[in-house]
């Protein structure tokens, strides 16, 4: 594996001669760790598989006989596989894939079932732009989703991005990309990952776009916003898009695999082109990405704050609350979607958390207040 590859992808290690490999690798970096609970991993699919130990706490000896019926005679650093993390300068045995998979998985039964992960987990997906979309690819990978997802952001992690993008203060001018691989290759070492750190652009986008199941699209940028439906839509891949809201969030579904004709962002935008939108004029662009963005639905201090940007705020505000509501949304849609479910249909959707638990939400003199803030809203933006 080459060098720039290592930066976000483990390393598979040798089972023949591991100790020698471990040695020679010591030599570069002698502060690796070794981390083996291989054995923790074969007692966990003991378990999986012989439920009835759960009231049962004595099979101490039958777990004994499977561990040792699972080496077959042959030495324990033989069975398995070893990953060397570069990152993390830690090495670790791991389960092969299909135990590996089986054990990470098995609480999710029978909420999915079997057949159901099996086809999850060959699926291919794609998401672009890796703020909210951070979430959704881990999401998917914590649930078992697809081993062969793509990646794309062009942007580094900020300070400002550690509010709503689960990394820490080491991460900050680490690409985005290489970020979430790394972290979807913890969780599952038998993925295989493509980047983009360069983001999405017009030399790429097919290639991007070409063999995947799903698109998960989270860009800041209008125009590839549509140039990416355009070509997802002539494909027929279907485009999930979360937004946050505040603590809320918007979630787009485009069922192009099911209906092509289907328009582009379910009309939010009328039926303009990604060229047409080069050639408007710029007074328009605003108006546009107001209309993507839902800001005739979007929370009173969403609203405030946009007319605020470039004057006490810097950008507009995002929450980690919402941007995890996001990645939970997305992952879910992107299951039921990969599965053939018939009843996920294309549209608009909101997800309100004050609708649901502020207890003065529906009061009408708050729905009068809503509706004279957001009118306000819209004249100052020209909606």
């Amino acid at each position: 594996m080459d060098k720039t590859n290592s930066e976000w992808q483990p390393i598979r290690l040798p089972n023949q001669n591991i100790d020698k490999k471990i040695k020679e690798l010591r030599k570069i970096h002698p502060e690796i760790a070794v981390l083996d609970r291989f054995e923790d991993q074969l007692e966990e699919v003991f378990l999986l598989r012989h439920p009835q130990c759960r009231f049962n706490k004595d099979y101490k000896d039958d777990l004994k006989d499977f561990i040792h019926n699972y080496y077959g005679g042959n030495p324990k650093d033989k069975a398995g596989n070893w990953f060397y993390y570069p990152w993390l300068n830690t090495i670790m045995h791991i389960l092969p894939e299909e135990e590996y998979y089986e054990m990470r998985t098995g609480r999710n039964r029978n909420l999915i079932t079997t057949e159901e992960q099996k086809r999850y987990y060959k699926a291919s997906i794609g998401i672009l732009g890796l703020s909210v979309g951070s979430h959704a690819a881990l999401t998917i990978t914590m649930t078992g989703g697809p081993k062969n997802l793509r990646l794309a952001d062009p942007d580094t992690i900020s300070g400002s991005n550690l509010n709503r993008i689960r990394t820490g203060a080491q991460n900050i001018g680490i690409s985005k990309a290489i970020l979430v691989a790394r972290q979807a290759y913890e969780i599952n070492p038998y993925s295989e990952i493509r980047i983009y750190q360069e983001g999405i652009n017009q030399e790429n986008i097919s290639e991007f776009l070409d063999g995947i199941d799903l698109l998960v699209e989270g860009m800041d940028n209008p125009y590839f916003k549509i140039k990416v439906r355009e070509s997802a839509k002539a494909k027929h891949i279907p485009v999930i898009m979360a937004t946050d809201n505040g603590d809320n969030i918007f979630v787009d579904i485009e069922r192009f695999d099911v209906k092509p004709d289907l328009p582009i962002l379910n009309g939010l935008v009328g039926d303009i082109t990604a060229e047409q939108f080069k050639n408007l004029d710029l007074k328009e662009l605003p108006k546009i990405a107001a209309k993507i963005a839902g800001a005739k639905t979007a929370t009173s201090r969403m609203q405030k704050s946009v007319l605020e940007v470039g004057k006490t705020l810097y950008s507009w505000p995002q929450l980690g609350t919402a941007a995890n509501l996001c990645g939970t949304a997305a992952a879910y849609l992107a299951r039921k979607i990969i599965l053939k479910t018939d009843n996920i249909r294309s549209g608009r959707y909101e997800i309100n958390l004050e609708s649901i638990f502020e207890s003065d939400y529906f009061d009408p003199k708050q729905i009068a207040i809503r509706e004279k803030e957001t009118k306000e809203f819209l004249d100052k933006i020209g909606l």
